[in-house]
């Protein structure tokens, strides 16, 4: 029998989907496991939203669209990118996809060539460097410090280019740190990348999810660089969306055009319903809703920074956007518990997992070996049953 790809076998799976995967296992099996796995928000899809898909289906608007999207949803993300994010595109600079994974992962094949070099900071989103594999080009991982929040420096930056370099991969909020990048930060990255000449795929699928204050500030609205930037975005987060797989980019024409030409031989269309959806979302006059989910998605956050202020030796970084918080766990490995040695992270949470009933995501996947990922975009029950065990399971760690 003739082999497999080689190239899958250097390609991980994700951490985080196979850990929800495996707690949403377990509850179906009656076992009561709090899950902060996954970057879901535990909220309804707001009405309007359900409405305008249901009418999509009465009408029978059930059948193949152009690839690139329907007319009415380009336009309104065109829109949306003026008016949130000091964008500038029309309608035919913007691809509808499959989510913003879906965005990324078009955006890469159609900037990459084998060999290219694609820088990525870590700690980073599990996906950005398996991606960049899959296109055949190298994730050039720059490790930043938690002493800056995890945000890359310009000066670690021009380190990391080479004349290989075609790309950076950008997140602000983070996924998962937390990390939010200001303004003036922005701006002089902006001005890496202006002398090199390099891509930037900025992901700000987060960019509603901001606290304390602060505010989002999308890259490519930088004059000197907007030709070089790819932003993605989606409806998953910010409107809870995250089933219906609804992303989308906006770029210089030639990117997308070549984005949707990959797209056409691969999935064609995103869903018909969920784009009538998503217009309904992004044209539902829906920032109520949003505020309320964000300040809910406040409350948890000082929730667990409470508790976990509490628990001596964990250290994390305070998250000021998104609804992660990354803690370090080195204070916790080489001990042992229930007759389990803890030599990783990974180990920890197989800790807190089989022991504890609280599902977590190791940092080795995010490229942070001894830190822990945990979502707080569950129910505030939830996370109140989950803190009461974490805290029982490091009390035995001390």
């Amino acid at each position: 029998m003739r082999p497999l790809s080689k190239k899958l076998s250097s390609i991980e799976r994700s951490q985080t989907m196979m850990l929800f995967a495996r707690a949403k296992k377990m509850k179906a099996e009656g076992i009561d496991v709090a899950s902060l796995t996954a970057g879901e928000p535990d909220f309804p899809t707001p009405q309007v939203i359900k409405d305008a898909a249901i009418k999509a289906i009465e009408e029978n608007f059930t059948k193949y669209t152009a690839n690139q999207g329907i007319p009415e949803l380009l336009k309104a993300v065109a829109e949306k990118f003026q008016r949130d994010n000091n964008l500038h595109f029309e309608p035919s600079q913007v691809l509808i996809s499959c989510g913003a994974k879906h965005s990324l992962y078009n955006s890469l094949q159609a900037i990459c060539n084998r060999g290219d070099e694609v820088v990525i900071p870590a700690p980073y989103w599990v996906s950005y460097p398996e991606m960049t594999k899959l296109v055949d080009a190298v994730p050039v991982i720059v490790k930043t410090s938690p002493a800056n929040q995890f945000k890359i420096t310009p000066t670690q930056l021009k380190k990391a280019i080479s004349k290989k370099t075609k790309a950076m991969i950008f997140c602000t909020p983070s996924n998962p740190t937390g990390a939010v990048y200001s303004k003036d930060e922005i701006l002089a990255i902006a001005e890496v990348v202006k002398t090199s000449g390099m891509y930037v795929i900025s992901d700000e699928i987060y960019e509603k999810v901001v606290y304390d204050g602060l505010e989002h500030f999308s890259i490519g609205s930088i004059d000197a660089i907007r030709d070089q930037v790819i932003t993605v975005n989606g409806v998953s987060k910010a409107y809870s969306m995250t089933g219906w797989r609804i992303g989308f980019l906006g770029a210089r024409k030639d990117i997308v055009d070549a984005a949707e030409k990959v797209q056409s031989q691969v999935t064609s269309n995103a869903n018909a319903i969920a784009q009538r959806a998503a217009y309904a979302a992004l044209n539902g006059n829906l920032n109520g809703e949003v505020k309320a989910m964000v300040q809910e998605f406040d409350r948890r956050r000082q929730f667990l920074v409470s508790e976990f202020q509490k628990i001596k030796g964990l250290e994390f970084v305070y998250p000021r956007g998104a609804f992660y918080i990354f803690a370090n766990v080195k204070n916790f490995i080489r001990k042992t518990a229930n007759g389990l040695n803890i030599a990783s992270a990974e180990d920890l949470c197989e800790y807190l997992l089989s022991k504890h009933l609280v599902a977590t995501v190791p940092g080795s996947g995010f490229g942070a070996k001894d830190w822990v990922r945990m979502s707080y975009a569950c129910s505030m029950a939830d996370l109140q049953k989950a803190v009461g065990r974490i805290h029982a399971a490091f009390e035995k760690l001390q």
